[in-house]
């Protein structure tokens, strides 16, 4: 249960500090974390997130290359490192 709600608050905070500005991806993001695809919400985030070619920090793509290691989802991470702007 501990390392269930360990990834519910590490996905959160990914999404609290991403640059998605969208409500409805935000709130389906959330929705997915509310029944306990934590998995699948990251996926989404970061789908989103090159989706809409949205720039992010390299501090912030680490923090998600960690994440996708917990998570154990690389692929959710792929190319997200052309959007890393500084």
């Amino acid at each position: 249960m501990e390392h269930y709600l360990y990834l519910r608050h590490l996905v959160s905070q990914l999404l609290k500090d991403s640059p998605l500005t969208s409500e409805e991806v935000v709130a389906d993001v959330r929705h997915l974390m509310s029944v306990g695809e934590e998995e699948l919400a990251f996926d989404t985030m970061c789908s989103w997130i090159f989706e809409d070619s949205l720039p992010i920090t390299s501090a912030y793509h680490d923090r998600l290359v960690a994440a996708a290691r917990e998570l154990g989802t690389l692929n959710s991470i792929t190319r997200l490192d052309e959007l890393v702007e500084d």
